[in-house]
């Protein structure tokens, strides 16, 4: 059980982060122009919802019984793995 505490808590630690990223981002495209505004906004908006589905998965990992943990734990990287590749692509579009 405490490799399941240890794992949640590494997982809210990160979309603690991703939501400082994001609130980064969301400063970032409120300056920039209009026409680069627009294109920031959506891919914004994609880090919301994927940040959504993470904290879903993170939901279903915190409520799941010890023989479905495994599994929604693969389902839980696999959002976080999206979630980081989507910050890491906007971010270089930001810089």
């Amino acid at each position: 059980m405490a490799r399941r505490d240890e794992y949640l808590e590494k997982f809210k630690a990160q979309l603690d982060q991703w939501n400082a990223d994001l609130a980064r981002l969301e400063a970032k495209a409120e300056e920039a122009q209009a026409d680069a505004r627009l294109r920031y906004e959506a891919e914004i908006e994609e880090l919301r919802q994927r940040r959504e589905e993470a904290r879903e998965r993170m939901k279903e990992l915190e409520h799941a019984g010890e023989d479905a943990w495994d599994d929604f734990r693969k389902r839980a990287e696999k959002a976080w793995t999206d979630l980081d590749e989507g910050f890491r692509k906007a971010w270089s579009h930001f810089r």
